[in-house]
């Protein structure tokens, strides 16, 4: 029996080996070997144009809408913030625009970290482009800061993890209003989001943490089992 292809987002970023210098398609590693040791095959999605999205969404099983940088804040009708990174256009373009696919055509799938940003905006949801400015403090920015989440445990995110979780998510944007069809199914201990699901769906998560990372790989298993 097959193995399911399992589609993950990847970026281009100039990149070095022995002498050369160049535009590379480029995931970090942790998500492929998670993907692999969940029973999938991981398949990297370039990109490089829309051409090929109803491609993936016709011959994938599942898909992860990676991490990275923050989605671009006009893209959900916020103001520019000089303190985030540059957007990268060409990115939130075939990004939103596979996430609408991959909704449309009931393809499973995982939204980690920025992804599940662009799975909220895709759903036509808006973000806060700056989180301190809102809850008052930069916990949620700190790097390698643990922290417990709360889940509802009748989602498909609790019956996977449970009612709570220690996560370590480093972050600095948030979901603001929820996207058409998305239920917040995780939070921190101030009531920021950090799980939504897709209702109806038989499995589209959003998570603001990096499952793929660490020892606990339940998250990419439920995944691939959907995916099958």
């Amino acid at each position: 029996m097959s193995r399911p292809l399992i589609g993950i987002t990847a970026h281009l970023e100039a990149a070095r080996w022995g002498t050369w210098v160049r535009e590379a398609v480029l995931s970090p590693v942790p998500y492929a070997r998670a993907v692999e040791k969940a029973g999938g095959v991981p398949v990297l999605l370039p990109p490089l144009g829309l051409s090929g999205i109803e491609d993936y969404t016709g011959r994938l099983s599942g898909l992860i809408l990676a991490g990275g940088t923050e989605v671009d804040p006009g893209l959900y009708g916020a103001a520019p913030d000089t303190r985030l990174d540059a957007p990268q256009p060409h990115r939130d373009r075939f990004e939103l625009a596979l996430a609408r696919a991959a909704v449309q055509a009931g393809l499973p799938l995982l939204a980690v970290d920025r992804g599940m940003h662009v799975l909220n905006v895709a759903q036509g949801g808006t973000l806060i482009p700056w989180l301190p400015d809102v809850v008052g403090h930069d916990r949620h920015g700190e790097a390698g800061r643990a922290h417990t989440i709360q889940i509802s445990v009748s989602s498909a995110l609790g019956k996977a993890l449970g009612d709570h979780a220690e996560v370590t998510a480093p972050h600095r944007q948030a979901v603001r209003r929820l996207g058409t069809g998305l239920l917040a199914v995780a939070w921190a201990d101030d009531q920021i989001v950090e799980g939504v699901e897709l209702q109806g769906h038989r499995f589209a998560v959003g998570v603001q943490w990096h499952p793929e990372g660490g020892g606990d790989n339940r998250l990419v298993e439920a995944l691939v089992a959907a995916a099958e």
